[in-house]
């Protein structure tokens, strides 16, 4: 996506892969990687699992975006700064009013509070949610983002859920979490939870549907899958990148 939308704009420009699992490291490696990709001359970074919320330690700057959601997918790298934003949430944002524009906002139910699910969070309160519960394996990271949430939403618009069943009487219900990707298969929560009358949102894009997604559609829901925000996000990196606009409609054409 990076490169066709470079080459309609004249602009030199290369996007490579650092995948931690081929090089058989993990977070630990980010100060070595920031530090090699400004001696290699990078404009910048696009940072994924698990390293979005790894990294804040070793930036200089945050945007706002960055700060309140508390995690990074996109860093800037500028005349010896690194300065770290969040498009992750535009992304998700951007594709929401896209797929599923007209849909309830009243209560939603989010699984994962990770760094994706920090951003989806942020972006669904901004959007207008007004109850949104956090769900994560990890109590006390939910806790911890539920409050982070509330100290810039205000209070009573998030809360950490306690009991799944709570999906039978939301509007929507969005999987942050990393179960359905071709590594993790399956469903992130029982089946029988699910109705007709619930939007289902995924982030993940490989695969595109995810179990979820298909017994979601199967029953009748609204979904969303997660090729929108993985094409928005990219093209506001790509602005921060290069300072130029993309055409986000041609990005999706070559996602």
């Amino acid at each position: 996506m990076h490169e066709q939308e470079a080459r309609h704009h004249g602009l030199p420009y290369v996007y490579r892969l650092i995948d931690l699992d081929v090089l058989g490291r993990g977070a630990e490696a980010l100060p070595e990687l920031l530090g090699a990709a400004e001696q290699f001359g990078f404009d910048g970074l696009n940072i994924t699992h698990p390293c979005k919320q790894a990294v804040l330690p070793l930036l200089h700057e945050l945007s706002d975006d960055a700060r309140a959601i508390g995690a990074v997918n996109t860093v800037v790298l500028r005349a010896g700064r690194r300065i770290g934003h969040n498009t992750d949430w535009l992304g998700f944002s951007e594709a929401f009013k896209e797929g599923l524009s007209g849909t309830s906002l009243n209560q939603v139910v989010q699984l994962g509070a990770g760094g994706a699910g920090a951003a989806v969070a942020y972006a669904l309160l901004t959007l207008g949610v007004k109850r949104l519960a956090l769900f994560d394996t990890d109590v006390h990271r939910a806790d911890r983002l539920a409050a982070t949430l509330r100290a810039h939403f205000g209070e009573g618009r998030v809360q950490h859920g306690a009991d799944l069943s709570l999906v039978q009487q939301a509007d929507g219900l969005v999987n942050a979490t990393p179960v359905g990707m071709a590594a993790y298969p399956g469903m992130p929560l029982p089946e029988s939870l699910l109705r007709p009358a619930l939007w289902v949102a995924e982030i993940i894009y490989f695969p595109m549907e995810t179990e979820l997604l298909r017994v979601a559609r199967a029953m009748g829901c609204r979904t969303l899958d997660g090729g929108g925000m993985a094409v928005y996000q990219a093209a506001e990196a790509f602005r921060l990148f290069t300072g130029i606009t993309p055409d986000a409609k041609r990005m999706r054409e070559k996602f």
